[in-house]
């Protein structure tokens, strides 16, 4: 049997950058991209006719900003999609490759991202696990002095792209996925984890870190939407929103501590 032609719709580097436009975005702003590629339809040329759309849109003096998080470079005694087994974690540990932000591909947030950070010019922030990957003339601005401490608070880019009037692009991606709320996680009362990873010179090492999850982020963003002023649209099949940084962050501070209240404590990995 023939495999069926794609029911599209056809999405042009054009497209993006066009459609994007119409959404408000301005040439020189800053964007912090959560996307999906499967979201948009059939796109002519993949991520990297994305993300030159997305270029197009933000003109020479604009930044774009995506996730790069390698969640791979964590403590396997944690590892459930899939399991290892426990005899193996000592060695995992052991032989684990260090971060290198050249070299450490992405996992979890996409092609698009991943087509982002290997982009000529492209800077990464330096946490082993949750960095963001820049493209513009903010890029250094943003990715420097990624405290090794702080996957998404203060020292993070999520703060300075605060600071800096970024806006949120979700692109074809829902708000599980909006980094921006993990911000007012780091201002409100909030458990410490302890997160294991490979230490940059070899060997393993463990951190106290403020305990993150997106659990009832698609709450906090139906409420969010339906109180203050996001952008919504579509490029190619995909469900946009658009909205700033600062006011997602200031949001999750008031909603999280109602709807989600978590206790101050350190919680530790297993042995």
């Amino acid at each position: 049997m023939p495999t069926p032609p794609p029911t599209g719709p056809l999405v042009t580097r054009d497209t993006v950058a066009t459609q994007l436009r119409l959404l408000g975005v301005k040439s020189g702003e800053i964007l912090l991209a959560h996307s999906s590629l499967s979201a948009l339809g059939w796109v002519n040329g993949g991520a990297v006719a994305v993300v030159q759309g997305l270029l197009d849109a933000l003109g020479p003096s604009g930044t774009l900003v995506v996730p790069a998080q390698s969640a791979q470079l964590s403590d396997p005694a944690l590892w459930a999609r899939p399991p290892v087994p426990e005899e193996w974690w000592d060695r995992i540990r052991a032989t684990m490759p260090p971060y290198d932000p050249l070299v450490t591909p992405t996992r979890g947030v996409g092609v698009i991202p991943e087509t982002v950070r290997t982009w000529p010019g492209a800077l990464r922030s330096a946490h082993p696990q949750t960095s963001f990957a820049a493209l513009g003339p903010h890029a250094r601005e943003i990715t420097d002095g990624h405290a090794p401490d702080c996957r998404l608070g203060e020292h993070s880019p999520l703060a300075r792209l605060e600071k800096l009037g970024a806006r949120v692009l979700l692109l074809g991606a829902g708000y599980d996925a909006c980094t921006s709320f993990h911000l007012a996680e780091y201002r409100i009362p909030a458990p410490r984890v302890a997160v294991g990873r490979p230490a940059p010179g070899g060997g393993w090492e463990t951190v106290i870190e403020v305990s993150i999850t997106s659990d009832r982020f698609g709450e906090l963003g139906h409420d969010f939407e339906r109180d203050r002023t996001v952008v919504r649209g579509t490029v190619g099949a995909a469900d946009v929103r658009l909205f700033p940084v600062a006011d997602a962050v200031a949001y999750a501070e008031r909603w999280l501590p109602l709807h989600r209240p978590r206790e101050e404590e350190i919680s530790h990995p297993p042995a």
